[in-house]
């Protein structure tokens, strides 16, 4: 090479060279300033690593003795050796471009090593900016992943980060037939070039089976040039799935979890061939890592929001039901128990006997289908109605339900007995339904006391779980008591205990669910104490000041 035209190429470099040999290193320095190098000379370790702080050189040419315990310099370094010297390999490989030559070197092979080593670095460092730049790419896919639950957006995400990221022709997404994931299908194409189709048709096996090989391998399958090998299995599939794919290079990239695949990425090129390096590799399996979880997840996400979304749907069928039914229901009942207390007054003449009984009888049933209609429309409202808040004093609201409850209770035999709190007891609550509760609760109580029993009703200040005043008012009755197995069941609105329905004791199941819930409402709880044949106790706490 001319040395002209050599310096002109290398005026930007510089070099530090270290000999402690004085002729050699005037000799190196030599060759490489004809060769266009800034040189900058050094005799002992000390001035060569001040001399590449200061200097920041291209290239560092030293000798053996002196490179020992260099550190990593940052720069490519040439090692001059003598024959029988030996280099320290676990040092050289931490200075990550290095060679050698054997001294004393040629001019030209010295100005040659120096180029060489100086074009590796620019090669390694331009493949790690290319990485570097490609896998803050591809984090970026993988971020726009994570944020969404749509399958079919992630997958969109994916061909077109993969295909701007990575300089391809065709990306191209497919899930197989499987439960865990939607069937979804996206691409990519670079502008110009015509789509793929959508299906995989009669390859859908083979490429299916190449995935969950690749899958079980954690491999992937990486054809730099379908040139090379044209008859082989996958590039016959491609061919048949589409004649317009004419690859040239192509990645088969499995997305799985667990056991098995549940789709494919296929990238490819068509007009240049594309040596896919391990790095690129990693950096796509890391990202269908990504694309599988975020496949799953949002699958699980969508069906949850579609049961959620069918949930709501038959709730509010069931609340119009109920108001419907309700609507319906009293319209007629409101007429027959018209027409009944005019027969009963005597308006339609003089009853007998006989017939007076059997109107009592369709009375009490009249009544008995009328509070259940009241208690269906109650549920049919509760979560949409509004608590009209005010002071309530909790005996004298007792007192009003014992005394409208006594009647009934005589009528059955059974003793109801109220033991007023030693002091006042005000809530803040909404008075009608708070007395709803209280009625549900005691009517339950007498309905399951046999003749003879007894419901015993206190009311006390106590204190709440977080420490502050609560009124608690028990009801307790010596009746059937609840089997132990229905208790966890017994606030579900519908339910019945098992021994209720076995007794045939006439209910809904909605007057206790009712109660719990205008309670809980009132930021209040209610617990049930109960042996079976011996009784329930019923406690109601309700935070004194109001919810």
């Amino acid at each position: 090479m001319d040395q002209t035209v050599a310096g002109e190429q290398h005026a930007s470099h510089s070099a530090v060279v270290a000999d402690s040999d004085h002729d050699r290193l005037a000799a190196t320095t030599s060759a490489l300033e004809a060769a266009g190098f800034q040189v900058f000379p050094a005799t002992d370790t000390a001035s060569m690593t001040s001399q590449i702080e200061q200097r920041h050189p291209s290239v560092v040419v030293a000798e053996n003795a002196l490179a020992h315990g260099l550190g990593s310099p940052g720069v490519p370094v040439l090692l001059l050796l003598d024959e029988q010297e030996s280099v320290d390999l676990e040092e050289v490989e931490s200075w990550r471009v290095a060679d050698y030559v054997i001294i004393p070197a040629r001019p030209g092979e010295l100005v040659h090593r120096v180029q060489t080593l100086i074009g590796r670095a620019r090669e390694r460092a331009r493949s790690r900016s290319e990485i570097e730049a490609l896998r803050e790419s591809l984090r970026n896919v993988s971020s726009k992943i994570r944020r969404t639950n749509d399958p079919q957006l992630i997958a969109e995400h994916v061909v077109q980060g993969f295909g701007v990221a990575l300089g391809v022709d065709h990306v191209w997404f497919a899930t197989f037939r499987d439960e865990r994931v939607p069937s979804i299908r996206a691409q990519w194409n670079r502008p110009g070039l015509p789509l793929l189709p959508a299906r995989l048709g009669e390859s859908e096996n083979t490429i299916s089976e190449t995935a969950n090989r690749l899958w079980a391998d954690a491999d992937v399958l990486a054809v730099a040039d379908h040139r090379e090998d044209p008859d082989s299995q996958i590039a016959k599939a491609l061919r048949e799935w589409s004649c317009e794919l004419n690859a040239v290079s192509t990645v088969l990239l499995p997305v799985g979890e667990g056991a098995s695949a549940m789709g494919i990425i296929l990238l490819s090129t068509v007009q240049e061939r594309h040596d896919w390096t391990r790095p690129e590799i990693a950096l796509m399996q890391h990202v269908a890592g990504n694309v599988a979880h975020g496949l799953i997840q949002g699958h699980l996400i969508s069906a949850q929001q579609r049961v959620l979304h069918q949930l709501r749907q038959l709730d509010k069928a069931k609340t119009d039901f109920l108001a419907t039914v309700n609507h319906e229901l009293r319209t007629p009942l409101t007429s027959i128990t018209a027409y009944l207390d005019m027969i009963q007054d005597g308006s339609g003449g003089p009853v007998p006997d006989g017939i007076r009984k059997m109107l009592e009888v369709i009375a009490r049933n009249s009544d008995r289908l009328r509070r259940l209609i009241e208690d269906m429309l109650t549920v049919s409202m509760q979560d949409g109605s509004n608590l009209d808040l005010k002071p309530v004093d909790i005996d004298k609201l007792l007192q009003v339900v014992v005394a409208t409850l006594r009647p009934q209770a005589e009528s059955r035999h059974v003793s109801v007995s109220f033991t007023e709190a030693t002091e006042d007891i005000e809530v803040t609550a909404d008075e009608a339904k708070l007395e709803q509760v209280f009625t549900n609760i005691v009517a339950n109580a007498i309905k399951f006391t046999p003749e003879g029993g007894r419901v015993g009703i206190t009311s006390a200040l106590s204190a709440s779980d977080d420490g502050g005043p609560s009124a608690l008012v028990r009801i307790a009755d010596n009746g059937l008591g609840i089997p132990e197995h229905d208790l966890p069941h017994i606030l579900t609105r519908f339910y019945r205990a098992s021994n209720a329905t076995s007794a045939a004791v006439p209910g809904s199941g909605l007057g206790l669910a009712i109660a719990n819930d205008i309670i809980s409402r009132h930021m209040g709880r209610m617990v049930f104490d109960s042996i079976l044949g011996s009784g329930t106790t019923v406690s109601v706490e309700l935070p004194v000041g109001g919810p």
